[in-house]
């Protein structure tokens, strides 16, 4: 059992599996994964929102738990209304690996696959990133970007 609180994803309903970097996760004692919209409200005092805007996630937050919002921007970005209270922190100067495009403009410069994103929370905040990149098909190119 983790000594940290447990991770909490939640996809959009309407994410393309296939595409989801998040769900060889499940399982995991560390990683709880809901889908969106949440059937019933969460309890998430003491939890920090992984975003794209806000202050940046250091290791004074290691006591906080993780709330990943998982979809393509356009979809996180509709999703945080309904987690606007969870304090967001965001993750500046890494690169993804990820080859994404988006045809309408929605992906941040700071933009990260929602893996890549879990990786670099772990590791700021001091916890095991053991086998969390074992099935991300793009895991050895975004470690060479951030961690040369």
């Amino acid at each position: 059992m983790p000594t940290f609180p447990i991770t909490i994803i939640v996809r959009h309903r309407r994410e393309n599996p296939k595409k989801c970097s998040v769900l060889p996760l499940r399982g995991r004692d560390d990683v709880r994964i809901l889908q969106y919209p949440v059937a019933r409200p969460l309890d998430l005092e003491g939890y920090i929102r992984l975003a794209a805007e806000g202050p940046e996630l250091t290791a004074a937050d290691a006591d906080k738990g993780i709330l990943l919002l998982d979809g393509s921007w356009r979809k996180a970005h509709e999703m945080t209304a309904a987690f606007a209270g969870v304090p967001p922190r965001s993750l500046h100067g890494y690169r993804t690996a990820y080859p994404r495009v988006s045809k309408l403009g929605t992906d941040p410069k700071n933009g990260l696959a929602s893996i890549e994103a879990l990786y670099i929370a772990y590791r700021i905040l001091g916890r095991p990133v053991d086998g969390l990149l074992d099935h991300y098909h793009w895991a050895e190119e975004f470690l060479k970007r951030n961690w040369p």
